[in-house]
């Protein structure tokens, strides 16, 4: 992929399609990091095939801390595993209650 006069390979480019869906725009040093940051997410996740929702959840919270200035490369890590996590417990529901009847 080529934007401006660099050439963008590894890492930043998983990160790419995420950044670009939503029209935000970094410099090199950031896109680099968000990249590296999303990349090292989903291995912790221990899944390389996430489906494409998981992607945009975790991508879509390390560009949105970014864009907030987070620069450092393992909080937005941190900041896209949260994200998945938060979201699959908000599936789950709200847990159970018992009712009890007064007598």
């Amino acid at each position: 992929m080529r934007t401006g006069t660099s050439v963008l390979e590894g890492p930043v480019a998983s990160i790419l399609q995420f950044a670009r869906a939503d029209g935000s725009v970094f410099d090199d040093s950031v896109t680099s990091a968000m990249g590296a940051a999303f990349d090292a997410a989903c291995a912790e996740l221990h899944d390389n095939n996430l489906p494409k929702l998981a992607c945009e959840i975790i991508a879509g919270r390390i560009i949105e801390a970014a864009r907030r200035g987070e620069r450092d490369t393992q909080r937005l890590c941190s900041i896209g595993i949260a994200a998945m996590n938060a979201s699959e417990n908000s599936h789950k529901g709200p847990a159970s209650v018992k009712r009890v009847r007064s007598p």
